[in-house]
Parts: structure tokens; sequence; C-alpha cells
């Protein structure tokens, strides 16, 4: 079952206190896209520049993610770099370039209006309603977002919410949207926005899950689910995952044949799993290495991390 994710493609420069790197793959989309490629077939809409090249190419195409979705258009690509040597836990942006990201508007190959499930990356909300309502068969859509839409642009954003099947922001996000510092009460009031579901990431703390009524047909499920995070010797470079979350989370619910609550409970686990693996190189090396077998060992390891009995 194919998803769709459609976010940045793009350069990051990165600083930890492991070392940098001066530039490396990275965006919202390369991440999400790389993790979820280890479950399902997986397509990508985004935009790059004249500097993405051969090499870019490869890393994708070892992965037999479906490229024909990227637009390549004349200038630099979008470049983002950060430093983590404060706060491992959160980064300090010391440049962004928007570049061909700027004018990004969407475009779907008529070889992808087939896809089942759709991931609206942490994009403007306006492209992702459009998106959205240019894919109206899909299965499932999930959503990422951040504080700059959820600030300044809180309309376009509600519309996009009215239209998730699952929300995944971080904790500070969540109670930014809903405006409460609680956040068991912060996810009921999101959840009256509109999603199904609700995903909270926590970082290194790992991830709740909050339910709505209807987030399983022929199932009452309200109680929250909390899946753990894998505790690291060492964390090499945090970028990208949350989105590395968001690829085995959802790449794992698209190979399944019905979304049921056992379901999504496993997904997050492997959410965790993906997320655990990318922060242990730079950007996305560790992504690009691993064997199907690890992902099932690191999977049975958060299983006994988290087992009572």
């Amino acid at each position: 079952m194919a998803i769709l994710v459609v976010g940045s493609v793009a350069f990051d420069a990165i600083e930890t206190p492991s070392g940098r790197r001066d530039r490396c793959l990275g965006g919202a989309a390369t991440h999400f896209s790389l993790a979820a490629s280890y479950f399902t077939p997986v397509r990508v809409i985004g935009v790059v520049g004249e500097d993405f090249g051969s090499a870019e190419e490869a890393v994708f195409a070892s992965r037999g993610i479906d490229t024909r979705g990227i637009e390549h258009v004349s200038g630099k690509s979008f470049f983002w770099c950060g430093s983590y040597m404060k706060n491992l836990n959160e980064a300090q942006t010391l440049n962004t370039e928007l570049n061909v990201f700027q004018s990004f508007s969407p475009k779907i190959p008529t070889e992808y209006q087939d896809s089942e499930y759709l991931f609206l990356a942490n994009i403007d909300p306006v492209l992702q309603a459009d998106v959205r309502s240019r894919m109206p068969k899909v299965k499932m859509v999930c959503g990422d977002t951040m504080n700059y839409w959820i600030k300044d642009h809180a309309e376009n954003l509600a519309r996009v919410l009215k239209n998730l099947d699952a929300l995944l922001i971080n904790d500070g996000e969540a109670k930014m949207l809903a405006h409460d510092n609680n956040l068991v009460v912060a996810a009921r009031k999101i959840l009256a926005m509109g999603p199904k579901a609700l995903v909270v990431k926590h970082g290194e703390y790992g991830a709740t899950a909050f339910f709505g009524e209807n987030a399983f047909p022929g199932e009452v499920c309200r109680t929250p689910f909390r899946a753990p995070a894998l505790p690291l010797a060492e964390v090499v470079d945090p970028t990208g995952a949350g989105d590395s979350f968001a690829g085995g989370f959802f790449g794992y619910i698209a190979s399944q044949p019905k979304l049921t609550s056992a379901v999504f409970r496993r997904a997050m686990f492997y959410g965790s799993v993906m997320g655990s693996f990318a922060v242990e190189r730079f950007g996305t090396e560790r992504l690009q290495q691993l064997e199907p077998q690890e992902i099932e060992d690191r999977f049975a390891l958060f299983r006994q991390l988290s087992h009572l009995d």
C-alpha cells in the first residue's frame, strides 16, 4: 500500500557534541520516506534545486522510493543550519535559506493518484489543504505542523486538522495549539478540532497517543497509549528523529491490511524504533544502512523494555 508524502527535501549543516557535517541530505520528506520505505512503497512530492544531483537521487533509489514527484528547478535547494551544542533536545537554528522551497507548489503526478495513504509533512497548511483536497480517495491521512504555523496561521491550519485521521506533533506544539499546559486537556481540545487520533512526540521520552471516539471502526478506544524511547548511550544527531518516527509509524500502518487499535499501538513502537536509529548517525546515514532484521531486533528490545510480566 503506497504512501504519498509531501514535504521538504533539503540539505542540512549540523553541529553536535559528536562532531559536525557542513552538508548532508535532510528535509522532513527525506527522513520520513527513508524510514517508511522499510515497511511499504513510498512516493515523494517535493522540490529541489540544481545542487541536488545523482548522489542524492541514489539515496532514494537505493530504498526503492519513487521520486517522480520531486520537481527539479533552477536555483538552490532548501538549506538549514543548526547546532545542538547547548541542548541535544532542541536545535538552535543558525541559518535558514528557503531557496526554491519558498515558491513550492506541490504537483501530484497522475501515477500517484492511486496512493492509499497520505502524509502531509511540515509545510504551509494552505499547501497541505490543497494536496488533501486533490487526494479524496486516500484511506488514511496523517499530518505534521510546527509552532510557526500554529502561532501565525491558525485559521489555515484549522482547515487541515478537520480532515486528518492522525496529527503528529511534539508536546510543546500540542500545548501551544490547544492553549493549555496540561497535555491531557490539550489532547482533548485538539481531538475536538478534527483529528481522529493525536500522537504527541516527547523526544528522548517516547510518544503518547490519544484517541477520539471514531479512531477505529467498530472499536471503542479511549485510553491513551505510551510508547517508550530507547535509552541510548550516545545521540549523534537528533535532526529528523521526529520525521523518522512518523515514517516508521505510518509505514507500518500502511503495511497492514486493516487499521485497528492494536496495529496503531505497534506502529507507535515501530516509529520509536526508526527514530532511535535515525539519531545514531548524522543526517540520513543510519537510515540508509539498515537491515530489516535490525529493525525487528530493536522492536523486540522495545517490547522487553515496556513488558511488565
